[in-house]
Formats: C-alpha cells, sequence, structure tokens
C-alpha cells in the first residue's frame, strides 16, 4: 500500500486558482484574429514565453493544483494545444469556454456565476496578464486571506501594485494607446483592510472630492489613499463569494462594481444583516479562531459596531471585511495595454542573462535560434520570435518581433511590435509602429507612428484592384 498516496487523497484541496482569459482588446491590433486563425491574448508571447505561462507558474509556486482556466470558445483550440503542450507543470488545467466576441465582453462577475460549478471550495481570480515580479508570490497573498478570514471573518483579499513609470513623451506614440485611467483607494495600513475603491460612476459624480462614511472612520480613523496604486485583479474569496453573487446578477464588473459594493457591507448594518449570514455561514472556525489569537501574523482589527467583544463573542462575529495587500515594487504589471506590453518585454529583456552570440552585430538581443539572420544584418535591444527570417542588411532595433516574421533585404525597424506572419519588404522603413498578424509591408513603404490592420491593407489591394478593372474597361 503506498500511503504517500492514500494520505494524500484525503488532504482537502484549499484553493482553486480561476484564470480569466479574454480577447484582450486593448491589445489590438495584436490579439486581431489572422484570417481563421485566432490570436488569443493567453498565449501572446513576452520574452518569446507565452503570457499565460508566467501565471501558471506563479500559481503553481504557490502550491495549488486545481485550476479552472476561462476563454473565449473560439480561443479553445490554440489555447488547449498550448497548454497540454506543456509537461513541465502539475497543475489541473480544466479549460471551460463562453461565448464571447471583441466587442461584447463578459464581465467576472458573470462567469464566475455561470462556472460557479466547477469551484468547490475557496478560489483565487487571477488575469492572464498579469505578470508578478519575483518579490511578489501568490503565496504571500494567499497567507494573508488565511490569517484574516480565520481570525476575524475576512471574506476576500486583494493585491494593487505601484502604476509602472510612465513612459517618456515622445518615445511611444499616442495612437498605442490611451493610459488607463487611475484609480483612488482608501485602506487601512495597519490591518490591511480595503475601505473604499473609486469606481467610474464616483468620478463622474464628483471627481474633486472623496466621500467616506464617518461609520468607516470611526472605525479606522487613520486611513492611507493613494491613486498610484493599480489593481491586480487577483482576488482571492471565500466560497460564499459565489452564493452572494448568486443573489446579485446585476453585477457583471468586479472590480468596478463587486468589490467597491463589498467594502461598504462591515459599514453598512443593513448590508450586513441581509448577506452576512450568506458570507459567514455557520461553521467550526473558532477553534481555528482561538489558535490564530496566538499567532504573530493577527493583527488588530476594529471590531464592527465599534465595541469591545468577549472571546465567545469573538468566535462568532465576522467582520465582512476585504483585505488588501499593497505591493510597491515597480515591476509588477498587467500586459493589458500596448505600451505595458512593449515595456515588460523590455524590461524582461534586460532582466535575463543573454546568451553570447556569434555575430557582433547582435547585441542585447533574444533570438530563437530558429530564427535565419542573413549576412550584415544589426540586431539591438531587440526580442525576435520563432521561425523569423532576417533578409541581408537588415537594421532592427528595440523592436518586438512575434513568431514567423519576415523581414527583407534592406529593410529598417526602429521601436516597432510585429505581429506573428508580418512581412516587411526589402527597403521598408517602420518606426513606432505596430502590425496586426499577417500584415504585409509593401517593398519601399516608409511609416512611421501607425497601426498597421489588415483591414487597411486589404482596403488599398481592393482598391488598387478597382482601379485597374476600371482602367481595363475604359
Amino acid at each position: 500500500m503506498d500511503l504517500a498516496v492514500s494520505i494524500s487523497s484525503l488532504v482537502t484541496r484549499e484553493f482553486t486558482a480561476v484564470v480569466l482569459a479574454g480577447f484582450g482588446a486593448e491589445l489590438l491590433p495584436l490579439t486581431n484574429d489572422h484570417g481563421d486563425e485566432p490570436c488569443p491574448k493567453a498565449l501572446l508571447p513576452v520574452a518569446n514565453k507565452a503570457v499565460v505561462d508566467y501565471v501558471l507558474a506563479w500559481i503553481e509556486s504557490s502550491g495549488i493544483k486545481d485550476v479552472v482556466l476561462i476563454c473565449p470558445s473560439i480561443h479553445r483550440h490554440a489555447i488547449s494545444n498550448h497548454i497540454h503542450s506543456d509537461i513541465t507543470h502539475a497543475l489541473r488545467i480544466d479549460l471551460q469556454t463562453f461565448d464571447e466576441t471583441m466587442d461584447s465582453s463578459v464581465g467576472t462577475c458573470t462567469l464566475l456565476r455561470h462556472f460557479s460549478n466547477r469551484i468547490q471550495n475557496d478560489f483565487v481570480v487571477v488575469p492572464c496578464d498579469f505578470l508578478p515580479p519575483p518579490s511578489l508570490t501568490l503565496t504571500s497573498i494567499l497567507d494573508k486571506f488565511r490569517a484574516d478570514s480565520v481570525s476575524d471573518g475576512s471574506i476576500a483579499t486583494t493585491c494593487w501594485f505601484s502604476n509602472p513609470p510612465t513612459t517618456e513623451k515622445g518615445s511611444l506614440p499616442e495612437e498605442w494607446s490611451t493610459p488607463l485611467p487611475p484609480s483612488a483607494i482608501v485602506w487601512d495600513e495597519k490591518s490591511g483592510t480595503l475601505l473604499h475603491v473609486d469606481t467610474p460612476d464616483d468620478t463622474d459624480l464628483n471627481a474633486e472630492e472623496l466621500e467616506l462614511r464617518m461609520s468607516l472612520m470611526r472605525l479606522y480613523p487613520r486611513t492611507r489613499m493613494s491613486s498610484r496604486y493599480q489593481d491586480s485583479h487577483v482576488y482571492v474569496c471565500r466560497r460564499s463569494v459565489l452564493d452572494l453573487l448568486q443573489e446579485k446578477p446585476h453585477f457583471d464588473s468586479f472590480r468596478e462594481e463587486f468589490i467597491p459594493w463589498l467594502c461598504k457591507v462591515p459599514f453598512q448594518r443593513r448590508r450586513r444583516e441581509k448577506y452576512g449570514s450568506i458570507l459567514n455561514p455557520t461553521t467550526n472556525a473558532p477553534t481555528q479562531i482561538t489558535a490564530l489569537q496566538h499567532s504573530v501574523m493577527l493583527t488588530d482589527v476594529p471590531v464592527v459596531g465599534g465595541e469591545e467583544s468577549s472571546d465567545e463573542e469573538l468566535s462568532t462575529t465576522a467582520t465582512l471585511r476585504v483585505g488588501v495587500v499593497i505591493h510597491k515594487n515597480l515591476n509588477a504589471a498587467r500586459i493589458n495595454t500596448l505600451p505595458t506590453y512593449f515595456d515588460m518585454s523590455r524590461q524582461l529583456l534586460a532582466a535575463l542573462p543573454l546568451p553570447a552570440t556569434p555575430s557582433s552585430l547582435i547585441s542585447q538581443a533574444l533570438v530563437d535560434p530558429s530564427t535565419q539572420i542573413g549576412e550584415r544584418t544589426t540586431i539591438k535591444k531587440s526580442i525576435v520570435g520563432r521561425h523569423c527570417v532576417i533578409g541581408k542588411m537588415v537594421k532592427i532595433t528595440g523592436c518586438v518581433l512575434l513568431d514567423h516574421c519576415v523581414v527583407e533585404d534592406g529593410a529598417k525597424l526602429d521601436g516597432c511590435i510585429l505581429g506573428k506572419n508580418t512581412k516587411v519588404g526589402a527597403k521598408a522603413q517602420l518606426s513606432r509602429c505596430v502590425t496586426q498578424a499577417g500584415y504585409e509591408v509593401s517593398e519601399g513603404d516608409s511609416v512611421k507612428n501607425e497601426k498597421l490592420e489588415l483591414s487597411d491593407w486589404t482596403g488599398a489591394l481592393d482598391d488598387e484592384n478597382s482601379d485597374e478593372t476600371d482602367e481595363s474597361e475604359e
């Protein structure tokens, strides 16, 4: 009898990771389809490694084994092939799909309600595009949730990180993306409690002032407020949160609707009385609370109502608060805009131990071994993907080339992102451009500060064909 197998089968699975892999509308045209072939955001390479692989490795390092990965239906085949081709991880990945289009996105609340039957225990929501630095482990966020939920009945833990430094003005074209507006948050630093999250509606109603309830200020008189932090969209939640979402079918966005609403539950008596039994069903937690009262991780948290409680009351009273981890390291990012994708690619390139290349013309560059490079070609501070073909006397500086790109003789690329299967004609010059997968730049063309999409290219071809037809008829 294998005791190790027998014992492990009896151990309760503590967390399920829910990985959300959407379309990535803010990354267009990189995530536009290439004909019938989709370009999932989850498989977008960052330093020649799919962004979802960073997330799965982060999850596995925390000890979580069960993953529910949710993606659009048209991405299922590509993502399934990718995750099942990687035999290095030991995760149990349950791939689920939903019907969504680029123009009609589905919010996190809606997805969690729909797939709640796949989640049987406490869970952690993770976006497929989050790149955490080594200093931010998922284990540290889970430990915060464990201590808070058992000690005083906290129901969720969120994670916010410092906004990445603003890109120097003029280094990236404004056409690439509109910067995401900052969100103000209020939290108590001593207990690590998230107290308020400003929503777009709050900003529209009153962009100059922040309104806080007196009941909140009485419990937490020394709060912190800042708009310098960005939501990682990593949420550790009790299983009972899914039951609450069933009671709130109108919520769609977890970040903009549910979390701001959830932060108010501890301070609004009617909400607490109405939803407290759903969020904090009766359990055998008192024994765990007694143990944690002697733990060094237990911090003093104000009792709801502002009154002191006896040990017996402490064992049955839950604060229902939302915990928060504030990470001040500047190396965390979400790959959800073109500027952050470009910046993080360059940051990872600078941090990688690059192999020595036989040619002095290739420096500070990550080039996949399957790529072919012609004579007298220079590649500097760039990332080149798999199976690319680079011609002779090509100059590539500060660029990211995805897989299967072709750059013909004498072309010059500066600060560009080329989608997979992009073809750049001979002696063409591109500066700070982004191309859709399969785009073709004509020989000798010179383009600057543009998003190059197939609709533009095919439209130009159609115009040329129609002109030729008119001339032939004449």
